[in-house]
Formats: C-alpha cells, structure tokens, sequence
C-alpha cells in the first residue's frame, strides 16, 4: 500500500517578492509539513526580513481555504506544500573606478503556500 498523499485544499501566492530565493527558502523549509498554527508562531519568532512576507502567504492561504469550503477546520489545517520559485532578475549597474561599470543582479521570488487536511486525520489521533 502507498502512504496516502495529503489533501491541498487551498494555496496562496507571492510573487515578485524583492528577496533572494535562497534567502526565502531558510524561512519557507522551517515550515514545511507543519501544523498551520505552529508555522505561524515559527514564522513570528523568525529573525528573518522575508518571515513577514511569508507569515503574509501563509494566512492568505489558511483564509482561502476557509472561503473555499465551509466544512474546512481551520484548526486541523497544515502546510502540504511550501516554496519558493526564481522569479525574474533585476539587471543594475554600479559605477566602479575609472570610468567602468559593474553589473549585478537584484533577484526576487515566487512564495508559494499550499494547506490542507492530512487524509486519515482520525486515525492518526487515535
């Protein structure tokens, strides 16, 4: 028998987010799997600039789900998806000595959030 995939109910996006990927993705693995509850506290005790933005997905999606469906606990939610794409590059240059210029790149990201309900939550209580 294969383990049960858990259901996405609903999820929630931030795009165009002026932070690194790699920077977004310390705070997004923390939550990964969670109970959405203890994500948000996660996310409030963060020392993270991005921690915010993300705290921002993650109750954006909690309240989609609880439109989408009016039988949705929202107390049994947790985080069944979570990450962050590479959005496009912001191109900058910086003056250097002698006349030069330096190139560098202003990255930003997608934050992607997804909850739902574990699909034998009864039985796990148990």
């Amino acid at each position: 028998m294969a383990a049960e995939r858990p259901v996405s109910l609903a999820k929630a996006e931030a795009r165009y987010m002026r932070v690194s990927p790699q920077k977004a993705r310390l705070v997004v693995d923390m939550i990964r799997g969670r109970q959405a509850g203890d994500a948000i506290s996660i996310l409030g005790a963060t020392n993270k600039r991005v921690a915010a933005a993300v705290e921002k997905v993650l109750r954006s999606a909690i309240s989609n789900a609880g439109n989408k469906s009016e039988d949705v606990d929202v107390d049994k939610l947790f985080v069944t998806e979570a990450c962050v794409n590479e959005g496009p590059r912001q191109k900058r240059i910086r003056p250097a000595p002698q006349g030069r210029a330096f190139r560098y790149q202003r990255r930003t990201s997608h934050i992607i959030v997804k909850v739902g309900e574990r699909a034998g939550e009864e039985a796990v209580e148990e």
